[in-house]
């Protein structure tokens, strides 16, 4: 009578990578997971990518889904697609998964792919900044009906000021000052503060804001974080505060701010927690409904961040939102 090794998987578990290899075995839908490693897309936006009807797509994706290679994200109306958040690395099926995902991670996309992903990325881009043209002028009122401006300032300060009694930081880079209400604080307690924006309409509102608090060692920049590395700047703190919702690809923020930090340099977010109040698209320029927690330290991983100290603020409107460290070793 033959026995089983302690460690031989049980046959209903092996049974259970069928479905995965399945799913996998065709190269459309393998170059469709590997554009989804860092970026999350819509139908219509993955068939813009692969130039096929939506309702292919939708067959190619739903096979996927229930294989366990993909997860649906809502945002609002409409559905996202994004690789699974959650493998557990002691299931066989988690880890065939793991081994897929880190075996198409190894090529490059290719060029024509790579020019059709940045392209839907300047429609979201677009679409931020002609919202926030648009709604300057209430910028503030838009910002509060979700979270009012001191229920996630005043924590991400405590924390800078936490961490600098024992850092010996001198620059600090803000990414998407809005009308500057953080600068004063940032400005209080480094030498030299940059801070980059994407909409010409915000910066002058954060321009205003610093003539107002004589802010004289702030740098206001017009661009993105490409604009700030092309120049060879170097940080050793990044702040995000509410930004990430309003970004094409909040994934490649990280890298950009791996990019930009100095070594022991850390990358300071908040952020809404995942929400399902689809007015915020509306009303607030939105492009994400927020984030799960396990969403920004995937991506922090990815670009070699080590997650640190986080906090989470309950509000009153059914909102919550996350207070983050990343950390570069």
């Amino acid at each position: 009578m033959t026995s089983m090794n302690a460690n031989t998987p049980a046959p209903s578990s092996v049974d259970a990578l069928a479905p995965i290899f399945k799913a996998s075995g065709d190269p459309l839908r393998l170059e469709i997971l590997r554009v989804l490693r860092r970026d999350t897309f819509g139908v219509l936006e993955l068939s813009q990518l692969f130039d096929m009807r939506q309702s292919g797509m939708s067959h190619h994706l739903k096979v996927m889904h229930k294989a366990g290679l993909l997860e649906p994200q809502r945002e609002g109306n409409a559905i996202f697609y994004r690789r699974p958040l959650r493998l557990d690395s002691d299931k066989l099926a988690d880890q065939a998964i793991r081994q897929i995902f880190e075996t198409i991670d190894r090529a490059p996309l290719p060029e024509p792919t790579e020019e059709k992903i940045e392209a839907i990325r300047e429609q979201r881009a677009e679409q931020s900044r002609v919202f926030f043209a648009r709604h300057a002028e209430q910028f503030r009122e838009q910002q509060e009906l979700i979270a009012a401006f001191d229920l996630y300032a005043k924590p991400t300060a405590e924390l800078i000021r936490k961490r600098m009694a024992r850092q010996q930081w001198q620059n600090v880079l803000e990414i998407g000052p809005g009308e500057g209400g953080f600068l004063p604080v940032l400005a209080s307690l480094f030498g030299q503060v940059v801070a980059v924006d994407n909409s010409r309409d915000m910066l002058a509102k954060a321009t205003d804001t610093c003539r107002s608090n004589e802010l004289d060692n702030v740098e206001l920049v017009e661009g993105v974080t490409d604009t700030l590395m092309a120049r060879g700047d170097t940080f050793d703190l990044i702040v995000a505060n509410m930004v990430l919702h309003h970004v094409p690809s909040p994934a490649d923020i990280f890298l950009d701010a791996a990019a930009l930090m100095n070594p022991e340099g850390c990358f300071i977010v908040s952020d809404l927690c995942s929400h399902d109040q689809d007015w915020a698209k509306e009303n607030c320029g939105d492009l994400w409904l927020g984030f799960e927690p396990e969403e920004l330290t995937a991506w922090a991983a990815d670009a070699g961040l080590s997650a640190g100290e986080q906090l989470f603020i309950g509000l009153r409107n059914g909102f919550q939102v996350q207070v983050r460290e990343f950390w570069k070793q």
